[in-house]
């Protein structure tokens, strides 16, 4: 028997496309047991919410351009916006920039948000598999009827009911509220 990796080239990987998101399977289910991993480019004004995995683990690494990031448990969940929030230790949201990298254990709040001018792009990772990969096509679904418009939050909400996600603040897509920050300017 001969044993045989994985390469995948750089714009290789079965991409779902939106307004909201633009994700490329790197490697699936169908390749490993361990996790599942994306290459995803974030736009302008879009804002994962925070939310919880009660099963899944995470991790994200940002190749390009700059988000903010957030994973721990604050004094207070707000339902509106994660942006505020503040853990009992005193850690709050953070300014990523390329090589940060953020580590999501099963149940910890996390988001992120790209409030700056222009995409940023991000590996991430999730363990198990493929419980994340039918997420996403069912996700960009979702996104993708939007056309960039308003989201249809209880669509999303049923959608992270099915898959173990507990929804804290909303997922919101606004390119027209995204800051400049023209530095923030990813590589194809």
């Amino acid at each position: 028997m001969t044993l045989s990796g994985l390469v995948v080239p750089p714009g290789e990987g079965r991409t779902l496309a939106t307004p909201a998101q633009h994700v490329t399977f790197k490697v699936t289910g169908e390749h490993t047991r361990t996790a599942s991993t994306f290459e995803v480019v974030v736009p302008p004004g879009f804002d994962v919410g925070a939310h919880t995995h009660g099963r899944a683990e995470e991790l994200f690494y940002l190749l390009d351009g700059e988000l903010e990031v957030l994973a721990f448990e604050p004094e207070v969940r707000t339902a509106d916006s994660w942006r505020g929030w503040r853990s009992a230790d005193g850690k709050r949201a953070v300014r990523a920039t390329p090589g940060t990298l953020m580590l999501v254990p099963p149940g910890c709040p996390h988001a992120f948000a790209n409030v700056g001018s222009r995409p940023a792009r991000m590996l991430f990772q999730v363990a198990p598999p493929t419980y994340h990969e039918t997420y996403f096509e069912e996700l960009m679904e979702i996104l993708g009827a939007a056309g960039g418009g308003e989201v249809d939050h209880a669509a999303i909400e049923q959608l992270r009911i099915r898959y173990d996600i507990e929804q804290i603040t909303p997922l919101r897509h606004d390119a027209h509220d995204a800051g400049a920050r023209p530095e923030a300017a990813p590589t194809p």
